[in-house]
């Protein structure tokens, strides 16, 4: 395995061992370093936020996540791809990734489940990869300096254009300012099939009991979500992250979830943040993950920012302020909710015990919370499952209030 890293135009052109390392894969950041390898995958060139996931497992779950959609993901664990793909653990049904990047090569998959080669199923889904560079120094520069803007290429006859590479990097937007909900969101309303979380034994077993009926606002919404909410035994309906208040009301639910979801959430609360703010009025329970949060404090008059190095793996430690415990969640955000901006009618639940940012909210007066992490835990801990739970609480005492 060739683990090369070059820092500028100028050493890499100067570097005569390139020919006999014979790279396919080039990583080019926006400031001119790059990053050479080996290209697997997709052959063709992508662009996007550059920033690293630390779990060691459910690389197909976090590859198909589309709050990934802008990004290219470097994973910090170096055996990627040992256990193949499979039908089953698709978080939607596009992938959004523009790219990713691996330690070690691919190896053969070894698992029961396996149905297709990584490498296989990255090039049936475009998705650009390179391998055989130091992820470990590529992960250091970006808590150095921030998630990076950069370009990923693989040509299999080794020929890269740097300057060409480099351009696209700068030219391309970045994620701030960026609404990125309103392309991934489905584009026809639907009923979930009601499939509730794999089981080993009986696989997908389907929902026979609908005691609630949730609205789920699409922003970007992971399927094992969806398969939580069946355990819970609710009908989910799906619905556009612009479907107006007065349709999402038409349908009479007992309670309003907000999705998770990429790119910033300043930039969908355009159209979110009055849609959001209506539902609120309608005392009708809501529960927010990720995107939904932070799109949820924003439309209760608080403010998001970009944050220099987000929360992305399956071992981030967050303290409940209200039980005084603590626990182990999935993550992936790179916006932040603004302590300083939150009006008096909030209540911070819980805290990253990382960077002590806001990682849950909650309504004073109203059955209405959120957090910042994923619950439905795929992959990662199963800690905070109970939010589910919680919110299942919120929809019953809201329709014994009703009742009465």
């Amino acid at each position: 395995m060739y683990l090369l890293e070059v820092k500028t135009n100028s050493d890499y052109l100067k570097k005569d061992n390139l020919k006999k390392i014979n790279p396919t894969g080039v990583l080019v950041l926006e400031d001119g370093s790059f990053f050479q390898g080996l290209g697997f995958g997709f052959e063709g060139i992508a662009t996007g936020e550059v920033c690293f996931n630390t779990s060691i497992t459910g690389y197909q779950e976090i590859i198909t996540d589309p709050s990934y959609a802008g990004q290219i993901i470097n994973f910090t664990f170096p055996h990627i791809g040992n256990v193949g793909t499979n039908d089953d653990d698709h978080e939607s049904d596009k992938i959004w990734t523009r790219g990713v990047i691996f330690n070690s090569e691919i190896s053969n998959p070894s698992n029961y489940r396996a149905l297709k080669h990584l490498d296989n199923w990255l090039k049936k889904n475009k998705i650009v990869g390179i391998t055989g560079l130091d992820t470990r120094s590529l992960t250091n520069f970006i808590r150095d300096k921030g998630a990076p803007k950069g370009t990923i290429s693989f040509s299999k006859k080794g020929k890269f254009n740097i300057n060409k590479l480099t351009n696209l990097s700068i030219k391309w937007s970045g994620l701030k300012n960026l609404d990125l909900a309103g392309k991934v969101t489905t584009k026809k309303n639907y009923k979930w099939a009601g499939f509730k979380t794999w089981k080993k034994e009986s696989r997908f077993l389907k929902n026979k009991i609908k005691s609630f009926k949730v609205v789920a606002i699409d922003y970007g919404i992971k399927k094992n979500i969806l398969r939580y909410f069946s355990d819970f035994k609710c009908e989910v309906n799906i619905v556009s992250c612009k479907t107006s208040a007065i349709k999402i009301l038409k349908m009479k639910p007992d309670g309003i979830f907000l999705s998770n979801g990429p790119g910033d959430p300043a930039a969908t609360g355009k159209y979110a943040i009055g849609i959001i703010k209506k539902l609120i009025k309608e005392e009708i329970p809501i529960f927010g993950i990720c995107l939904g949060h932070q799109i949820l404090a924003l439309a209760l008059d608080a403010k998001t920012k970009k944050m220099k190095l987000g929360h992305r793996g399956a071992n981030h430690p967050v303290k409940n302020l209200i039980k005084s415990n603590v626990e182990i969640t999935s993550q992936n955000h790179g916006f932040e909710i603004i302590k300083e901006s939150l009006p008096k009618n909030i209540e911070v639940t819980h805290k990253s015990l990382f960077d002590n940012c806001i990682e849950g909210i909650r309504l004073k007066n109203k059955p209405v919370f959120s957090v910042q992490y994923h619950p439905e835990s795929n992959p990662g801990p199963q800690d905070s499952v109970y939010l589910f739970q919680e919110f299942i609480n919120n929809m019953k005492k809201n329709a014994k209030k009703k009742r009465s």
